[in-house]
């Protein structure tokens, strides 16, 4: 009579009932920040555009959303995505970002990570060298630049939307800190940068501190969104929310010049630099005359990882004169899973505490 143990080295398959919902994933990071890419079992969408295709999924699909990226599955610093066919031809294909509070406009740290996944799962053509692809986004098309040595992605740089500064040195009075400095502006989201150096602040942008940057970045975020009838995009309703706080203050790493933190979506602390945040930094930078052409900034996040930023080119976009940003960084695969929902399981669509 064979043991329970070897019945258990025996037999490893499992096979889930049929009428369970089964949801396959790569997981990856950037710059340590998750990202949950969505390969297979999800329903398909409908609609004629990436916009189109994030309005159905937040009606229909919401709770595959909540089952994937709250607990018990993910947690409530989770963030993932769904590929989905882009606008138009002329892109390779289009993207849908997911997190705790519902579903954002871009995100750089997932453009890096799926164009590494691109080459890694061999869904387009690269060899050594350059690899370009574009990636319909719901604020806009994205230019991805692919760098491959050996059959491997050693980095990936990105074109973002046109990215423009709406205010500079604007103030909200909050109950809880006082008087807050901050600049408004657009990276593919929009997001209250608050400088460090201009505001008096008990706390300081390390680990120590992550508890208290999300009560303050919330209480910033939630005040600016009350107070700062600005927060518009110029052609896009869809797009006009804040998306977060981003805290600015010296790196701790030398040769770094600076550091970010963002407190987004619902209390989530970006682990990784921010993309759309760096985007959005590079058009302050630059109208503050403090970047110039062919000049590169790197920015460190709270985990001391790094992405550079610098100017691509200027472009009117509506009544402000945009930058085109670039924004470089790395990403790596974690794992496999395929996700099984249980209809019966009382805790399917998953729950979360923040």
């Amino acid at each position: 009579m064979r043991s329970t143990y070897q019945n258990i080295i025996s037999n490893t398959n499992f096979k889930p009932n049929k009428d369970w919902v089964q949801i396959k994933t790569i997981d990856m990071h950037t710059g340590g920040e998750p990202l949950r890419v969505i390969l297979s079992g999800f329903p398909e969408l409908k609609g004629d555009s990436v916009l189109a295709y994030r309005r159905y999924c937040k009606k229909h699909y919401d709770h595959l959303r909540t089952a994937l990226v709250f607990e018990p599955r993910g947690h409530a610093d989770m963030y993932g995505c769904i590929l989905v066919p882009p606008n138009d031809h002329n892109a390779d294909f289009g993207i849908l970002f997911l997190h705790n509070e519902g579903y954002s406009t871009m995100c750089g740290h997932a453009i890096i990570a799926v164009s590494t996944l691109a080459v890694e799962m061999n869904w387009i053509d690269a060899k050594d060298g350059e690899t370009s692809i574009k990636i319909d986004a719901p604020c806009g098309r994205i230019t991805s630049h692919i760098q491959i040595k050996e059959g491997k992605v050693t980095g990936v740089r990105f074109h973002c939307v046109p990215s423009f500064v709406v205010g500079l040195d604007r103030k909200v009075y909050i109950d809880t800190i006082g008087e807050v400095v901050y600049d408004l502006a657009y990276g593919g989201a929009f997001y209250a940068y608050v400088d460090m150096d201009k505001n008096n602040f008990d706390f300081d942008l390390t680990p120590n501190s992550y508890r208290t940057l999300i009560s303050k970045g919330m209480d910033i975020k939630q005040a600016v969104m009350e107070q700062d009838k600005h927060i518009l995009h110029p052609y896009e309703e869809d797009l006009s929310f804040l998306y977060g706080t981003i805290f600015i203050g010296d790196s701790l790493t030398n040769g770094i010049d600076s550091r970010n933190v963002c407190i987004f979506a619902e209390g989530e602390v970006d682990r990784c630099p921010t993309g759309s945040g760096v985007s959005g930094r590079v058009a302050i930078h630059k109208l503050r005359n403090e970047l110039s052409y062919g000049e590169t900034m790197s920015i460190e996040s709270i985990t001391g990882s790094v992405f550079q930023g610098s100017i691509v080119s200027e472009v009117d976009y509506g009544p402000y004169k945009a930058v085109i940003p670039q924004v470089e960084g790395t990403a790596h695969i974690t794992g496999m899973h395929t996700f099984l929902i249980d209809p019966n399981d009382p805790m399917k669509n998953g729950f979360i505490f923040r």
